[in-house]
């Protein structure tokens, strides 16, 4: 709880990744990837709930091991093109009608194994400051003052006046999502909603160091690198 208001975790995890097949459940350090999420989650005295939504039953086993409820979701909102949202929306729905009681959801996907715990209290805490949902940022890998687009064929800056030949420090300060943590408020999520940042929205800024978001097989690579860097560190604090 944060203050008198329930938190309940959402993590969806399909199983049919084609870019890394098995992802969710493949080995990182010896725990299935989905585990490192889980594992967080079910540690963080600010969440009451953490659920899994995915249509794969070895995901579904792994994750009730680990400790997690599982809800088993609909074909329809399982394949490469479903939007995280509507498995979010999907979610929020059923736990209107069994009667649960919580203001608060976040959205923890289990391809960032990373996350800092202290990141999901504070996105909590800006939607106890009056935020309707928040997420964390990071500064841009690429400044869109810095971006182009083709126009039939001809390069146009990608921001119509923009000087992409500014030197760093001039540009104006941008960021992106890192897809840590997204926090929102469930009483508030609209069933025909666009996106999961809606309302007043409110930013946790990283720094971005150890913000994965693992997609592709180079990324996993990077995660492995990572986790060894993480086990040094433990071994020689």
């Amino acid at each position: 709880m944060i203050g008198d208001k329930r938190v309940v975790a959402i993590v969806p995890a399909r199983g049919g990744s084609k870019s890394v097949p098995g992802k969710n459940i493949r080995d990182l350090g010896g725990r299935p990837l989905i585990d490192w999420t889980l594992r967080m989650a079910l540690d963080c005295d600010a969440i009451d709930r953490v659920i899994v939504s995915t249509d794969d039953r070895d995901i579904a086993e792994v994750a009730e091991r680990c400790g997690a409820e599982v809800m088993l979701r609909p074909a329809a909102l399982a394949t490469d093109t479903s939007r995280v949202l509507d498995t979010v929306i999907d979610v929020a729905q059923r736990l209107k009608a069994e009667g649960e009681r919580a203001v608060y959801g976040l959205l923890l996907e289990p391809t960032s194994p990373f996350r800092k715990s202290e990141f999901i209290h504070q996105c909590l805490t800006r939607l106890a400051e009056g935020m309707d949902s928040a997420a964390t940022f990071k500064p841009a890998e690429l400044n869109p003052h810095r971006a182009w687009k083709l126009s039939r064929g001809e390069l146009e800056t990608f921001i119509e006046g923009a000087i992409p030949w500014l030197p760093r420090q001039a540009l104006p300060e941008a960021y992106q999502l890192s897809g840590d943590v997204y926090a929102f408020r469930l009483d508030r999520l609209q069933a025909n909603g666009e996106a999961l940042l809606f309302g007043r929205m409110g930013a946790v800024v990283t720094d971005g160091r150890g913000s994965l978001d693992i997609d592709t097989l180079e990324d996993f690579m990077i995660a492995e690198y990572l986790v060894k860097g993480i086990d040094h560190e433990q071994i020689t604090a």
